[in-house]
């Protein structure tokens, strides 16, 4: 993500349930940044209730950090958050520390999710992945390989994709979509593998 002239907060974003229901966390203006609108991620959660208490999450365009914080306010064991640009990970961090996350529970890396998932892990890691990539460059496509071939799900792994209407997914064959909706110009989808 670039930065754009003079980042500075331009809002902020709402937790929605858990444990930190109803705070309110500052973003910062930033190009290409876009956090997932209030009933999108309410419809998301819905859909994940059962499967995110005790999860191993990745927020692989992690931004604002909404999706990683949500999964942690309803109770997510940890949450691993992949932010490249460097003044946008910093305030994701604040926004963790405001909420007196532990690195235990929470990890901000200042690394593309593309190359960080270029790694190969000793073991599965992740349970619930949300990828929100920015619009219109084809991210979602190579993260989504990245995750299947390098070996990051861990068996019936749930994966959130956030991507423009018009962008036709081609997924692994071992993937099921098992929730898909449309608002305005967003289409998102939850996949098991």
């Amino acid at each position: 993500m670039k930065k754009s002239q003079g980042q500075s907060p331009k809002g902020e974003v709402r937790i929605i349930a858990g444990v930190w229901r109803g705070r309110k966390l500052p973003v910062l203006n930033a190009e290409g940044l876009r956090p997932t609108g209030d009933r999108v991620k309410e419809t998301l959660f819905n859909w994940l209730m059962p499967y995110i208490h005790n999860a191993k999450c990745l927020d692989g365009f992690a931004g604002s950090g909404s999706l990683g914080i949500e999964a942690l306010s309803r109770q997510a064991e940890k949450v691993t958050f992949l932010e490249k640009d460097k003044t946008v990970a910093h305030q994701l961090k604040k926004n963790l520390q405001t909420l007196k996350c532990t690195e235990e529970q929470a990890q901000v890396l200042n690394q593309s999710c593309l190359d960080f998932l270029k790694q190969v892990p000793n073991q599965p890691h992740f349970d619930v992945v949300f990828l929100d990539p920015p619009f219109h460059f084809g991210l979602a496509e190579q993260v989504i390989r990245l995750l299947a071939e390098n070996n990051w799900l861990q068996p019936n792994a749930l994966i959130y994709v956030e991507t423009e209407k018009e962008n036709h997914l081609n997924t692994p064959e071992n993937w099921t979509l098992l929730k898909e909706k449309t608002t305005g110009m967003v289409s998102y989808r939850l996949y098991q593998n």
